[in-house]
């Protein structure tokens, strides 16, 4: 499959915040630097919540609902989908096979902002090595749009890490990389104690890297055993009421998405059941 499905990420451990990055988050600033804070105002008139979606029945109902201002499909069109007025797509460079002069040209028409390789870290998505996204960083940046780093499954924090290596590399090739896509999945189902670890992610990652964070999946999924394993729909509602709030109140992340609009894929963190929100999508559709 082209997007992430969760039922066969088996990821080998929860992402709970690494050594590194709880060090790092006790350090981190509580906001950007000025330069940063004018970056984050080009989007200013878009709402920072947003959602990630693909094509069903009732999607358009149901991101109108939702008060996201934008959404995205893992793909470099909408993939089928009528976005709703006043709610933004944001295109993708999924793997590879997805750099084309097509998919590039399709994203440059249907956005102004371009996300770029969907987990590359991880052997069921996008598989790539940091040479390899290097390599064909230039025909995303060839766009003009905005342009999000390739977001990792993991570590974004981590010294040395993935991440870390392809912004090195790309800062030694002189390459356009204006904010940082990352994805977190939290295995503590205590609201609080989630917020907590997924706020010291993105400090930890911010302090390592210093440009702007866009969090483009997040929910709670255990994935330790090797079969995802969710909280009950009051855990997750609590969650979606704490997680909004912080991620509202940090400057340095100018958006966020939640895993998934639909329960149609997105099992315990779907936020529609059809048209009918779920718990957890009525504490969405409240926060932002």
């Amino acid at each position: 499959m082209r997007r992430r499905s969760v039922l066969t990420a088996a990821l080998a451990a929860p992402l709970a915040l690494s050594a590194t990055g709880r060090a790092a988050a006790a350090q981190a600033p509580s906001g950007a630097p000025a330069a940063e804070r004018t970056a984050a105002s080009e989007a200013a008139d878009v709402k920072k919540k947003g959602v990630s979606a693909w094509n069903f029945d009732g999607v358009a109902q149901d991101l109108a609902d939702s008060g996201a201002g934008w959404f995205y499909a893992w793909s470099s069109g909408r993939s089928g989908i009528a976005a709703p007025n006043g709610v933004e797509f944001v295109p993708m460079i999924w793997g590879p096979g997805s750099a084309t002069d097509a998919e590039l040209d399709q994203a440059k028409q249907q956005g102004t902002t371009l996300l770029g390789f969907n987990e590359p870290d991880h052997p069921g998505q996008a598989a790539m090595t940091v040479q390899q996204a290097l390599d064909l960083w230039p025909r995303l940046q060839s766009t003009g749009l905005r342009l999000g780093a390739p977001a990792v499954a993991t570590g974004a924090d981590t010294v040395d890490g993935w991440l870390d290596q392809f912004l090195r590399g790309a800062a030694s090739r002189g390459l356009k990389v204006d904010f940082l896509p990352v994805h977190w999945y939290g295995a503590d189902f205590d609201a609080a104690n989630a917020t907590s670890q997924l706020r010291g992610y993105l400090q930890a990652t911010y302090a390592r890297h210093r440009k702007p964070l866009w969090l483009t999946e997040y929910a709670l999924i255990d994935f330790s055993s090797g079969t995802p394993r969710y909280p009950t729909q009051e855990q997750q509602a609590a969650f979606v009421q704490q997680s909004t709030a912080m991620l509202q109140g940090l400057p340095f992340v100018e958006r966020y998405a939640w895993f998934t609009l639909s329960t149609s894929r997105g099992d315990g963190t779907g936020l529609y059941d059809g048209t009918t929100a779920t718990q957890v999508g009525a504490a969405y559709r409240t926060a932002g």
